[in-house]
């Protein structure tokens, strides 16, 4: 048995002393050291690096180099006594430089630390921060010639973060899949321009957390806000050259730290805790934060982009190299580099990200931009892939919604329908197809069916449900649902590419003529394709997803790739909503929200089946053409512009808590995209004796329609390219 003395506290050390540490958790993290002493502990995964300098930066950009000497399984790690919270740092790692090989490792260039919980200064990329030549005369093979240039100048710092924070007074709102409305929103566009939010607040996340921003969210009805990507982002070099910036974030170089330009507090630590604020606040209204994460690539682009972090830190430990080429990158995301998530530490990176959001920023899901290639195992996309297997047995993150954009830009890459039972999808075949059918372009009825009842030909499978289908008409890509009735083509000029970019397969209907004008009927026409398209995608099962600005007629002035685009092109326009015709059109979203929320047989949790589920019940689901008869086989096969949806409520396979079957109204919703009225018969018994009309989308003002009631049999008139939604009276 031995016996170790206690030892007194050391006396002054020296500046620039490093204790040991522990390479556990990596980043920097503050707490109070051996002996009592308080400091930061700093942890750098690089797996064959030669060597690690720690550079510490004071309040006037005085840099401080300090070695890191531990290494414990690839992990190079220090304690520095007497750094705080606030205090900015780096890296510079040294090893080999040998493209060729793949080797980029250059100690002149200050890099990110990829576990950074904040970042303080922006990316503005000029030459110093390339690891190579930039600027090399033969471009074929600049990216090989090293630059010895500092980039430190030139760069943002990691930022050390007090870890100070208690969950216990939040009250996250768990809101089942099934009763989820999401509202995908951008945290600068949403408030930027909002009158009832104070100036300094415009475009930041405290101005999302003020009273006014959540009056609009709940007034809508919407459960969950789906913010696009908040990681600390950069700034394309094509871009900056133009004089533009990227305005969605799909360019992330910080997967732990809120963007710092979102911050009203500050950026030296306070949009740590500004985040958190929002996040309270939100949950506080009832509504749900899920992130739009961007884990496929980074901000370092292809081989001859920047070097700001992870690049520099250990090239091949983290990125997909291209096959028998690794000076060069595989690319399956279109942005020049793909994570390489077989590879342990950047599947840790990722996960250690997730959770870090999960359990210490208090987020309630994410939605993965790209996230086949994030399935890829060698090359394939492969649903059995390590990065969806550490998700499935992963005890934080099993719990969180994830949503799926379900393919990439390489070989195999679409997937929509194929992603395991945990997770949701974005579906595009659902977007598709609504398009279609209210601009009269539908070959037959047979997807419209599949949509409108929750895309059982896609999910019904391994145990998955109607609400794995993301049900959307517009997202943040693509034109806004007010462009899709006003142009039939892309307008992306001020993008300063000429007009090349963003897709020419937008399937919308400019009603006759291409942009704004001042023609009434025009105008009317316009405003009822957005009230039928809006309907159609709040009466279908599944998950549906809204746009922010879409409920009040926001436009991007026929901009389908507005990426670029920082300034009123993309801000929401709340002015409009004191518009004729754009008010009406919130009002009928928030009713539809109500009906939704009060009638689980419109927010069903198990597929429709077509038949009863008890002895005197009727089907669960019947279908009826245009004519009020039911559908045949043959009706399906055949083009079509009306389209009638029985929903039953007596028969929804669903028991409540305490285990009594749950019941409901039954509806019938009318769909009819033709340009004339028709005449259509209600459904007489079994189905019902008398209909109530709730809602007809002819009506500007839905005050209008309800209350009237029809008898079975009744030809009432569908108004052109409308939805009447009525209740089967008991």
């Amino acid at each position: 048995m031995s016996y170790a003395p206690e030892r007194a506290a050391p006396a002054e050390q020296p500046e620039g002393t490093v204790w040991p540490g522990s390479p556990q958790p990596l980043g920097a993290r503050h707490h109070v050291g051996p002996y009592g002493v308080k400091g930061t502990n700093f942890a750098l995964w690089a797996g064959s690096a030669e060597g690690v300098e720690l550079c510490l930066f004071d309040d006037e950009g005085h840099e401080t180099r300090r070695r890191l000497t531990e290494l414990t399984h690839q992990i190079w790690h220090g304690f520095v006594p007497g750094v705080r919270p606030g205090h900015r740092y780096g890296y510079r790692v040294h090893g080999r430089w040998d493209p060729e090989t793949g080797a980029r490792w250059n100690p002149a260039k200050l890099l990110l630390d990829p576990y950074a919980r904040a970042v303080d200064g922006g990316f503005t990329l000029p030459a110093e921060v390339y690891a190579h030549v930039r600027d090399w005369p033969q471009q074929d093979v600049a990216d090989t010639v090293r630059d010895e240039r500092d980039s430190a100048p030139y760069v943002p710092k990691g930022v050390v973060v007090d870890d100070r924070d208690s969950w216990d007074d939040d009250r996250r709102p768990k809101t089942p899949w099934a009763d989820s409305v999401l509202y995908e929103l951008h945290v600068r566009g949403f408030t930027k321009q909002h009158p009832d939010i104070p100036e300094p607040l415009r475009g930041t996340y405290a101005g999302l957390a003020h009273p006014a921003a959540l009056a609009h969210l709940t007034r809508l009805g919407v459960t969950a806000v789906e913010l696009l990507p908040v990681h600390q982002f950069a700034h394309e070099e094509h871009l900056l050259r133009r004089g533009l910036r990227n305005y969605w974030g799909y360019n992330s170089i910080g997967y732990f730290a809120p963007h710092a330009a979102y911050s009203a507090s500050g950026s030296r630590g306070q949009q740590v805790g500004e985040f958190k604020r929002m996040v309270r606040a939100l949950h506080g209204a009832g509504i749900e934060v899920i992130l739009d994460v961007v884990y496929n690539h980074t901000a370092e682009a292809a081989e001859t982009g920047p070097t700001l972090s992870l690049r520099g830190i250990d090239n091949l430990g983290y990125y997909r190299p291209a096959a028998g080429d690794p000076r060069r990158y595989a690319d399956y995301t279109g942005c020049g580099n793909t994570l390489d998530v077989v590879q342990p530490q950047t599947l840790r990176l990722l996960t250690d990200s997730l959770r870090y959001w999960v359990q210490e920023m208090g987020v309630d899901g994410f939605r993965f931009d790209l996230a086949a290639a994030l399935a890829r195992s060698m090359h394939d996309v492969d649903m059995l892939s390590p990065f969806l297997a550490v998700i499935a047995q992963d005890p934080v993150l099993r719990r969180v919604k994830l949503i799926a954009e379900p393919w990439d830009v390489g070989s195999g890459g679409y997937q929509v329908g194929s992603f395991p039972p945990l997770w949701t999808e974005w579906n595009d075949h659902y977007r598709d197809t609504v398009r279609d059918f209210w601009r009269g372009t539908v070959p037959d009825l047979r997807d419209l069916g599949y949509r409108l009842s929750g895309s059982s030909d896609l999910y019904a499978w391994g145990g998955r449900r109607p609400y794995a289908s993301v049900n959307f008409i517009t997202a943040h890509d693509g034109f806004t649902l007010r462009d899709l009735v006003t142009y039939e083509r892309k307008h992306n000029k001020a993008n300063g590419e000429n007009n090349r970019d963003g897709t020419d397969d937008n399937r919308s209907w400019n009603c006759g003529v291409e942009g704004g004008t001042e023609d009434r009927e025009i105008a009317a026409v316009r405003r009822r394709q957005l009230r039928g398209m809006l309907t159609t995608l709040l009466l279908s099962t599944g998950v549906p997803m809204l746009v922010a600005g879409d409920e009040m007629g926001r436009t991007q002035g026929g901009n389908n790739n507005a990426y670029c685009q920082d300034n009123p092109v993309s801000w929401v326009d709340w002015s409009l909503r004191d518009e004729p015709g754009w008010g009406t059109l919130t009002d009928l979203v928030a009713r539809l929200l109500r009906l939704r929320r009060s009638h689980p047989v419109l927010r069903r949790k198990a597929f429709f089946s077509g038949r009863a589920h008890g002895p005197e019940g009727l089907r669960d689901l019947a279908w009826f053409n245009g004519d009020g008869e039911e559908m045949a086989e043959d009706d399906w096969f055949v083009p079509g512009s009306t389209l009638a949806m029985y929903l039953s409520g007596q028969d929804i396979p669903q028991r409540d808590a305490c285990g009594v079957p749950v019941t409901d109204d039954s509806f019938l919703c009318v769909l009819h995209a033709g340009a004339r009225p028709r005449r259509f018969p209600l459904p007489g018994p079994p189905w019902s004796e008398r209909y109530e009309l709730l809602v007809d989308t002819s009506h500007e003002d839905q005050g209008q329609a309800p209350g009237t009631t029809h008898r079975a049999g009744t030809k009432i008139l569908l108004p052109e390219r409308s939805v009447l939604l009525l209740r089967a009276v008991p």
